[in-house]
């Protein structure tokens, strides 16, 4: 299918190891000449407000660098070009500001890896930039995109569903790298929500950490939409999983450091792989129904994640609220203590049939759209007039 075509250039092994650009000739002959002959390097005419354009539907490369010359509002230009790459871009600046507060702003906390005023020489650019497109400098910074741990308080509220359906929405709102991890691997459902085919490459991966490489992503994930990716498995109801917690981290941590936003569907009661991810959460998304089964392991699961140490927020979905027979959104609040913070209404239809076909609910159910877009606002912090974000909060899946 196309998108996922498209999709496939986002996680490449061969990935542009530099795209520049530059609004005009000198700045263009300055970093040619200033770092040499690289492989895969690409120079472009343009400014920061083009790079955004053009990844928006491109893979990120290794390093990027981009012009701020003429740019009224460069902070804000910066932010949105952080919403179109995936977390481990390194990403140097150039501009005609020359201010040595500017310069401190925009690499210290704007997060920005060099900045170069112009004009530019080859020197300059040889000594400043060279080194970040050769592979040197902060890498060995924590960075990373953020973690959203979706957990059903028992089995049948939906939150597979759920999963499913807000990697997506994070993909609409954000702009950016979505991974959807699925550790059910037995009896998994997210593959078969979105008709994908997967391969037992996971289960090596968690089985034998040493095997995680560089190329794990390519073998594994499975391109969902242009900016979606699927990590799973079907394993048989027979197989003897041996899932190890320093395999689980390594999966984690690799997508980090590809993706914006890292949704993993996550089995409960947790084990020690569950615990890890827990542990790395920036939220946990518990999914309940409306019965007194859910407000018995709500409260449970609550405590249970306390235990963890994890530091994620938790945020309590009730999905089926007003359903037949069922409890009311009142009862549901007094049970667990406050109202659920995100309300998905009873779709006894949608749900099913989206299942059933092997295609996403989100686009043909204005209600869970509804109910998701509160979701995702409050785990991506979207950008609104009156809260801006910085383009390192964006970038690495902070602030907010």
């Amino acid at each position: 299918m196309p998108d996922a075509q498209r999709g496939s250039a986002i996680i490449s092994a061969d990935r542009p190891t530099l795209i520049a650009f530059v609004a005009d000739e000198a700045s263009e002959a300055a970093i040619r000449g200033g770092i040499g002959d690289v492989l895969g390097a690409q120079l472009r005419r343009g400014t920061v407000r083009t790079a955004v354009k053009v990844l928006e539907k491109e893979g990120t490369p290794r390093v990027l660098i981009v012009d701020i010359s003429g740019i009224d509002d460069p902070f804000g230009a910066l932010d949105d070009l952080a919403s179109v790459c995936t977390p481990d871009v390194r990403v140097l600046v150039v501009g005609e500001r020359t201010e040595i507060g500017f310069y401190r702003d925009i690499t210290r906390n704007v997060g920005v890896h060099e900045y170069l005023h112009k004009p530019l020489t080859r020197d300059t650019v040889a000594r400043l930039f060279a080194p970040h497109v050769q592979g040197g400098g902060d890498g060995g910074l924590d960075r990373g995109g953020q973690v959203t741990a979706v957990c059903g308080v028992h089995g049948g509220v939906g939150a597979t569903t759920l999963a499913v359906n807000l990697a997506l929405q994070l993909e609409d709102v954000t702009r950016g790298h979505v991974a959807l991890l699925d550790l059910h691997l037995r009896g998994g459902t997210a593959a078969m929500m979105l008709g994908a085919r997967v391969t037992s490459g996971l289960r090596v991966a968690l089985e034998e950490p040493e095997r995680v490489d560089s190329l794990f992503l390519d073998r594994v994930s499975v391109p969902i939409s242009e900016r979606v990716r699927l990590i799973a498995a079907e394993e048989s109801m027979e197989a003897d999983i041996q899932a190890t917690e320093e395999g689980a981290r390594r999966v984690v941590e690799m997508l980090r450091q590809r993706f914006n936003h890292v949704v993993i569907d996550l089995p409960i009661p947790p084990g020690p792989v569950e615990r890890m991810v827990l542990q790395r959460a920036r939220h946990v998304v518990l999914v309940l129904s409306p019965d007194v089964a859910s407000i018995r392991d709500t409260v449970s699961v609550k405590k249970l994640v306390s235990m963890t140490g994890s530091a994620g927020r938790v945020i309590t979905v009730l999905n089926g609220a007003g359903r037949r027979g069922y409890l009311p959104i009142k009862l549901i609040a007094e049970g667990i203590g406050a109202m659920p913070e995100v309300v998905i209404p009873d779709l006894p239809r949608q749900l099913p049939r989206a299942a059933n076909l092997g295609r996403p609910a989100l686009r043909d159910s204005p209600p869970l759209r509804r109910a998701l877009g509160l979701l995702s606002q409050e785990i991506a912090a979207v950008r609104s007039a009156d809260r801006p974000r910085s383009f390192l909060g964006r970038l690495f899946g902070r602030g907010g």
